[in-house]
């Protein structure tokens, strides 16, 4: 447990009334027990706080924590901040030990950084190198020359491929895989997929089969990048696919072949992105939004989610819609559509009056 002055300390709050009071944990307001401390960074939260037992809570600016019951609280300027310093104050810790797991399989070759932890049914291959207090939890499988740097964390069931090098404090969720083959094949004379692409209309009848072209690259990923559950990221046909320091990538994302993302991107949940297209620093990927292949977003813009992208973007951009297009104009373009059935409907009643003195005439 520790008092609400450390953790104000802690978070960077500031604390009123009484800072020794002990907690063991946070919680929502209704549901806070008296050892909890009530997340109440709203003053939407005001009446659920009368339904828990909490004594303290972390409060929004302003708020009179004693009319509402308290023995402390804490302010910050910026709530949401706040919850990130205080999920990680209060976060469960991983439970693997350094070592290695009697069960691992690692090649002779490999070297495992000082403090690394290695856990069951964990297989690592040749040449691989494993940074220090890495943490790799059961099933996790390393290929060859994997390089994984300092302070890592793969869920488990992670998958590194062959060649794939990442930077340092890499987290990695159950089921990612990255360094997987691209997607790409070719036939040996042009078909219809071709024909369709060049003018649009279909005539060959038959298709060749598709040759494989495979992946020489790998897939190269800078520091502090996080992966989420069952996304997928394929490596390079010849040159590699990257991302960038602090990139930060949701759960079922799919990041095709020679695809390069910057610095300090939101990639959220169900995002595809198509092969060679480059996304420059600080872009936002909505959920489910989809990208075309051998694009480029620029910097700073934002693409909503269910969007879909079939061409450049400029930088600072905000891109909605499919096709997306700037958020103003879909904005506009939608509440066109909402007003069409009432403007067809005064058209046709306009036509009536003219309809009959024509069948008059």
């Amino acid at each position: 447990m520790i008092t609400v002055a450390e953790l104000a300390t802690a978070i960077g709050g500031e604390v009123a009334g009484d800072g020794g009071l002990a907690i063991a944990g946070a919680s929502e307001p209704a549901s806070a027990r008296a050892d909890e401390i009530a997340l109440a960074m709203d003053q939407a939260f005001a009446a659920d706080l009368a339904k828990g037992a909490a004594r303290s809570a972390i409060l929004w600016p302003g708020a009179d924590w004693q009319a509402l019951g308290l023995g402390a609280a804490i302010f910050a300027p910026r709530p949401r901040y706040v919850l990130a310093g205080v999920t990680r104050v209060f976060d469960h810790p991983i439970g693997l030990a350094p070592g290695i797991h009697p069960s691992a399989v690692i090649d002779p070759s490999a070297e495992i950084g000082e403090g690394a932890a290695i856990g069951p049914f964990v297989v690592i291959g040749a040449r691989a190198k494993i940074g220090p207090r890495a943490r790799i939890l059961s099933h996790v499988s390393i290929s060859e020359d994997v390089v994984l740097g300092a302070d890592a964390l793969l869920h488990p069931g992670v998958r590194l491929c062959a060649r794939v090098r990442i930077g340092e404090r890499f987290i990695a969720q159950p089921g990612a895989v990255i360094g997987g083959d691209g997607f790409s094949f070719v036939t040996p004379v042009p078909g219809h997929v071709e024909e369709a692409r060049a003018t649009g209309a279909i005539t060959a009848e038959d298709q060749a089969s598709y040759v494989r072209i495979n992946s020489l690259g790998a897939v190269v990923i800078g520091d502090d990048v996080e992966v989420g559950a069952n996304s997928c990221i394929d490596r390079g046909t010849v040159a590699d696919t990257r991302i960038g320091n602090g990139t930060k990538i949701d759960n079922l994302v799919q990041i095709g072949h020679n695809v390069k993302i910057g610095e300090t991107c939101l990639v959220c949940g169900h995002v595809a992105i198509g092969g060679s297209t480059v996304i420059h620093d600080r872009v936002v990927l909505g959920g489910k939004a989809a990208l075309a292949d051998h694009l480029v977003i620029g910097a700073n813009s934002i693409i909503t989610g269910n969007s879909g992208v079939a061409s450049n973007v400029p930088p600072n951009r905000v891109m909605m819609g499919y096709p997306a297009v700037p958020m103003e104009r879909n904005v506009e373009m939608y509440k066109a559509l909402r007003r069409l059935p009432r403007v067809i409907e005064k058209l046709v009643a306009a036509q009536k009056p003219v309809s009959k003195a024509d069948r008059n005439e």
